[in-house]
C-alpha cells in the first residue's frame, strides 16, 4: 500500500507537516535526509535544515530567553540531549529547537528515515520514489529503499550560497553567518564592526538589518554600484553607519580558535590591491539556491528555481497530489515560522485532497 503522506525534508517546514498529518492520523513517513553524507555537509543540506547550522534563535514565538535546560532534559531523549551542541540554555539554539520538533511529530507517530531521496517519479500515481544512504553521491549498496506515496509534501528548503573559502567554512556559526535576521542580534557582534558581502536588495536588507547593532557594518561590493533597486541603494548609501568597499571581494576570513572571526581579508576586482579589515563577523548575501535538483524538473518552478505555487493561499504545485512547504517554494521570508507556517498549511491541503479523492 502507498504511504498516505510522504514529507521530504526536515526543517520547520517538514516537521510542521509532520505534526499535523500525525495528528490527522494519516501516519505520515518522513524522509530527513543522510545525517552521514558529506556532500550534504559541504552543501548545508544536512537533516533539520538550516536552522540547526545557526546558534541562538531568539525570534522563534514561544522560546523566550530563560533557562530552558530542565524542558530540554524532560522533552528529548537522553540520547539525543546528550549529543547536542554544548550550550548556555539561556533561551533555545537552532539545533534543540529543530530536535524538539523532530521530537514532537515522532511524539505524534510520524515515522522517519534518515535518507536522502535519489530518485524520484511524479509523472504517474501513486507517486514512487527511491530513498537510500550516499557516500558523498554514491549510493551505499543495500540502502535503497523504494516508496509509494499518495501525496509529496516537498520541504527540502533552501541553502545560502557562500563563496567556498576553506576560512569561510572554519568560522561558519563562529562569526561567518548567511542570515542577519537570524544572528545579527547576538552578543558577539553587538557594537562590533561587521561585514556583508554582496550588492542586491538581500545584501542591502541585511547590511540595513545590522546597523541596528553594529557599530559600523561594511558593504563589500565587486563592482562600483551596487545592483540592489534604486530605492535600496539610497537606503544604503545615505545610511551613517554603512560604509562602501568598491571594487572588493572577500579573499579570506581571519579569526581564532577562541574568539572566532577577528578579521576579513580584501582583495581588490580591478588590481593587486588588498587590505584587512578587523571585523567580528561576515556575512553573506549572495543569495539563495533552493533544494530542488532532485525533483528533475517535475515540478514547475519559476526563473530562480524556487517551487511555483500554482493557487493562491495554498501549496499546490504543477502536480496534482504535491505540495511544497517552507523555503523551497519561498524566496522572500525565509524564516522559520513562515516555513513552520507553510507547513502546517502543506499538511492541512494534502489531507483534503486525499479526502477529496475518497481517502477516509
Amino acid at each position: 500500500m502507498p504511504e498516505n503522506v510522504v514529507i521530504i525534508g526536515s526543517g520547520p517546514a517538514g516537521w510542521a507537516a509532520a505534526i499535523y498529518t500525525a495528528r490527522a492520523n494519516l501516519n505520515p513517513l518522513v524522509i530527513e535526509g543522510d545525517p552521514t553524507n558529506d556532500l550534504n555537509r559541504q552543501q548545508g543540506t544536512t537533516p533539520l535544515g538550516q536552522l540547526n547550522l545557526t546558534t541562538e534563535v531568539e525570534n522563534y514565538p514561544g522560546f523566550p530567553a530563560g533557562n530552558l535546560c530542565q524542558f530540554l532534559d524532560t522533552a528529548l531523549p537522553a540520547d539525543v540531549r546528550s549529543v547536542l551542541p554544548e550550550h548556555s540554555c539561556h533561551g533555545v539554539s537552532g539545533p534543540e529547537l529543530m530536535e524538539l520538533m523532530r521530537q514532537q511529530a515522532k511524539n505524534f507517530g510520524a515515522r522517519v528515515v534518515s535518507k536522502d531521496v535519489v530518485k524520484i517519479d511524479l509523472r504517474r500515481h501513486p507517486f514512487r520514489m527511491t530513498a537510500a544512504n550516499r557516500d558523498f553521491k554514491e549510493i551505499v549498496s543495500g540502502t535503497s529503499e523504494e516508496i509509494e506515496a499518495a501525496t509529496v509534501i516537498i520541504a527540502t528548503g533552501a541553502r545560502a550560497n557562500y563563496l567556498g573559502l576553506p576560512s569561510e567554512d572554519k568560522y561558519k556559526n563562529r562569526g561567518v553567518s548567511a542570515c542577519a535576521v537570524c544572528d545579527g542580534a547576538l552578543p558577539m557582534f553587538r557594537n562590533k564592526p561587521l561585514i556583508v558581502i554582496g550588492g542586491g536588495d538581500s545584501a542591502v536588507e541585511e547590511a540595513t538589518y545590522l546597523t541596528k547593532y553594529a557599530s559600523q557594518v561594511y558593504m563589500v561590493v565587486r563592482r562600483n554600484e551596487l545592483r540592489a533597486s534604486k530605492i535600496m541603494q539610497k537606503r544604503a548609501l545615505e545610511n551613517p553607519k554603512i560604509t562602501m568597499k568598491w571594487n572588493r571581494a572577500l579573499d579570506e576570513v581571519i579569526g581564532t580558535e577562541n574568539d572566532g572571526v577577528t578579521a576579513a581579508r580584501l582583495k581588490s576586482t580591478v588590481d593587486a590591491a588588498a587590505e584587512e579589515l578587523p571585523v567580528a563577523g561576515v556575512f553573506l548575501a549572495i543569495g539563495h539556491t533552493p533544494n530542488t535538483d532532485f525533483l528533475k524538473g517535475q515540478v514547475k518552478t519559476h526563473p530562480n528555481g524556487y517551487i511555483v505555487w500554482t493557487t493562491p493561499q495554498r501549496t499546490y504545485t504543477s502536480v496534482p497530489g504535491v505540495f511544497a512547504a517552507g523555503d523551497v517554494a519561498d524566496s522572500y521570508y525565509k524564516q522559520a515560522v513562515t516555513a513552520a507556517g507553510t507547513g502546517c498549511m502543506a499538511a492541512l491541503d494534502a489531507e483534503r485532497w486525499l479526502a477529496d479523492q475518497g481517502h477516509h
